[in-house]
This record gives C-alpha cells, structure tokens and sequence, in this order.
C-alpha cells in the first residue's frame, strides 16, 4: 500500500513559510521514491496559493478541517477546500474533538461532506492517557471509529493518534502501535490507509513505519521544517 507522508502545520504558517515548502520540494524531486503520496496541510490562509504553486510538484496540499454543510459565518465548506486546489481534509483531530466539542457524529458529516467535494478525508481517532491507563484504549478507538468512518466504497484515510503523544514528545511502545493499528485493520477495509500520529519525528519515524499495518504518518510541529519532514518521508518503507 502506498505510504501517505501528511504534514499538519496546524496553526502555525505564514506567507514567509513557503520556502520550507520549496526546499521539500526541491529535495524531493532530487532524491525522493515515487511510491509515497506526500502531503501538507497548512493553515486556510494559505492552502489556495499553495496548490496553486505546487500543483505540478512532487506534494500535494489539504486542508485542516471544514464544516459539514450550511451557511456559518468563519467556517469554510469542503466544496471551497477543492476549489481552492486542496487534494484531502484532516477532520476529528483531537484539538477540534476536545477543543471544539465534535462528536464522532459530526466528524462523519464532514467526512461525508469531503467526499461529496471530491475530497479525501483524513479521520482522526485516538484515546485519552487515562484511557490506556485504564486499558480502555481499544474500547475509546473503536467508538470512535464507529461513530465517525463514513458508510461507503470511497477513499478515506484513518490517523491513529493517542491524544497524549501529540506535541508532548512522548509515543506509544511499538508493540502498543501495532496492536492499536492492528485492531483498526480488523474494524475497516483492507485498502484503508491507517496513519500513525503523535510526536514523529527523524529519529523515530523510520521504526514506526515499519510496523504492520502502518501505512503512512500524521506528522504534526516536525512538518514545519524541510530539514525535519524530509527525513520522515524517506523513512517510509519503499515497496
């Protein structure tokens, strides 16, 4: 299965970004594999000038969320998200979950709503520190899933991020990885490409990719430097 490499900037990205987006790319084209889809997700302001630039490039550009459906005021639809060139849309990232209060409801409406667009929507779950402290993980992940995976044929990514690893620095064991990502596998569809998320970076991220059932990475703050993603897109086993 071809690996998805996503990088979400999250808040973080201004117009002086873009030269760490043309230095990826310009390693990229250089030395990197065919046979990984790369990607970065950076903030609404700039996803339109972003695709533009790169359409033809070696990336491709996401957004970081949309609305489900109707007219509200600061949200953005996931029709606007393709117009503006965006190839795929993070939605149920713990931050809107916890942050926003999303229920595993609207999390499939707005997946939904990206497919409807013509979009790929990656579908965020993950538990709690409590949670797998009380061996409850499997049973968070798979509400979650449940609740949120979109009833349909249609291309969607699943992201397995445990809350507690995303930005802290520390990661799951990867005996707990495999496990969790295994357990998805037996909850979606074979072709279904389950990333793994929370504080990858150069020095793990080749170790992670290579668990079963790892096809690909949701890389958060080390996305944010060529010097740093570019290692974490070569670490993805080539098939």
């Amino acid at each position: 299965m071809k690996p998805l490499i996503a990088g979400n900037w999250k808040m973080n990205g201004l117009a002086s970004s873009v030269s760490e987006i043309e230095t990826l790319v310009e390693r990229l084209n250089g030395s990197a594999p065919e046979d990984r889809d790369v990607l970065i997700c950076p903030p609404m302001t700039l996803v339109a000038s972003l695709a533009a630039q790169f359409s033809d490039e070696a990336i491709q550009i996401g957004g970081q969320d949309c609305h489900s459906s109707g007219a509200h005021t600061g949200d953005v639809s996931a029709e606007m998200l393709a117009d503006a060139g965006a190839a795929y849309i993070i939605v149920g990232h713990s931050e809107r979950r916890a942050d926003h209060g999303e229920s595993d409801a609207l999390v499939k409406a707005k997946a939904e709503a990206a497919l409807r667009a013509g979009l790929t929507p990656i579908i965020c779950v993950g538990e709690l520190e409590a949670d797998r402290k009380a061996g409850r993980a499997q049973d968070v992940v798979g509400a979650q899933l449940e609740g949120s995976l979109p009833e349909t044929d249609d291309d969607f990514v699943i992201a397995y991020e445990p809350v507690w690893a995303i930005g802290t620095g520390l990661t799951p064991t990867i005996a707990d990885i495999e496990e969790m990502h295994a357990f998805i596998r037996s909850k979606t569809r074979n072709n279904v490409r389950i990333l793994y998320g929370g504080s990858v970076k150069p020095g793990n991220a080749k170790e992670i990719l290579a668990v079963a059932n790892v096809n690909g990475a949701l890389v958060g703050g080390a996305s944010l430097k060529a010097d740093d993603f570019f290692p974490i897109v070569m670490a993805a086993p080539v098939n």
